[in-house]
């Protein structure tokens, strides 16, 4: 089986587009487990356009929603429903999306393995920047100082996974006043922008250094899923 993470940098896609490729992809990792040469490991790089505000199906998620009709028309944000875990989102130019489809069983993890490992991921990518991210023991996700810098969310059918995070690089964060960012009351966000001024990277070396990350991180834990226990 081969441990090799195959990155597809999409540039820029509407949301409901990169989602029927997910679903594609998905199947195409669930029918290649009886395949001699299967890839199980995916990550879709990407940004969305236009910008959009997704809505999970937790039955509260609509309530975190505190824009008009037309508040959104002036902003240009449109609404989309999905199937991911979580609340209430915003997704637009500057954010970075990565959507890692991968079979759980061969890194064996579960759900709850799985989102603290792509926080780790995350968190060595911002260390990259000098940037320190940690985890909030309260909420899912990449913090700095407090306020959210990297959201998640989740789905996972036939334990391969899809969505994934969104990593404001150079996010318009006045957008995220039109929710309450993942249900989340009170919570701030935050951008690499923000907090790095000038000094904050183009989203190109951003997207290399999450595809360094995440391969090293798929292949490392590939490996201790083979190693026998001793």
């Amino acid at each position: 089986m081969s441990c090799t993470l195959n990155i597809s940098d999409l540039g820029i896609l509407p949301y409901e587009e990169a989602l029927l490729l997910q679903r594609n992809t998905h199947q195409t990792v669930v029918d290649g487990r009886n395949s001699p040469t299967p890839s199980p490991f995916h990550l879709l790089l990407l940004e969305h356009d236009p910008a959009v505000i997704t809505l999970s199906k937790r039955p509260t998620a609509g309530e975190h929603l505190l824009a008009t009709p037309e508040q959104l028309i002036k902003a240009g944000v449109v609404i989309c429903r999905t199937d991911r875990g979580g609340d209430i989102t915003y997704h637009g130019l500057g954010q970075l999306i990565g959507y890692p489809i991968c079979d759980l069983n061969e890194l064996s993890l579960r759900i709850h393995g799985y989102m603290r490992f792509l926080e780790q991921c995350i968190i060595d990518v911002l260390a990259e920047f000098n940037i320190c991210g940690v985890r909030d023991e309260c909420a899912t996700g990449v913090w700095v100082d407090g306020s959210k810098i990297c959201a998640m969310g989740v789905r996972v059918s036939k334990w391969v996974s899809m969505h994934g995070f969104a990593l404001n690089v150079t996010t318009n964060l006045a957008h995220f006043d039109l929710i309450v960012p993942c249900g989340l009351a009170g919570r701030s966000v935050t951008s690499m922008q923000k907090i790095l001024g000038d000094a904050c990277p183009p989203m190109e070396t951003v997207k290399r250094v999450v595809s360094e990350k995440f391969s090293a991180a798929i292949a490392l834990q590939a490996q201790v899923q083979k190693e026998p226990h001793q």
